[in-house]
């Protein structure tokens, strides 16, 4: 018998990967339509294109644009198109993990009040948006694999 163990893939294992990539994609179409829904986010009255001085926050917290409900609302749709198969939601998960560490650190490194912030982003958004990377990141690198 051999030491080392022989690892195959499991079809449900694939299934799993695409049914991440389909949630997030979902989760961020709908944050992306609910931006521009009053009551679920405040200020819809003074809600601007893009840029640093808006005074519309998505549950009250999360600075959004038309530009950054539109971002994510397409974001969303890129998620549920690439689950349609392992290797693209695998992508979607990795890709789009890494895109949100770095806008993490983009806002971190930029003066929220200057022309910079043209998504807007501010201090929640930038916490939401690291543990949204690490989160896909970690759901698109762990393997879905099952030893034999």
């Amino acid at each position: 018998m051999n030491a080392r163990k022989q690892y195959q893939s499991d079809l449900s294992a694939q299934r799993m990967r695409r049914l991440f990539a389909l949630s997030i994609g979902l989760a961020f179409l709908a944050v992306g339509i609910l931006g521009f829904i009053p009551g679920v986010t405040t200020g819809t009255d003074e809600l601007t294109w893009a840029g640093p001085h808006t005074e519309t926050y998505l549950f009250g917290v999360f600075a959004v644009s038309i530009l950054h409900n539109i971002v994510h609302a397409g974001f969303g749709v890129l998620g549920i198109v690439m689950a349609m198969r392992a290797a693209a939601a695998r992508i979607y998960l990795l890709a789009g993990g890494l895109g949100y560490i770095a806008l993490t650190f983009y806002g971190l490194a930029i003066d929220h009040a200057s022309d910079a912030n043209f998504l807007p982003v501010n201090w929640a958004a930038n916490w939401l948006h690291l543990g949204l990377g690490l989160g896909m990141v970690i759901l698109g690198s762990v393997p879905l694999r099952t030893p034999r």
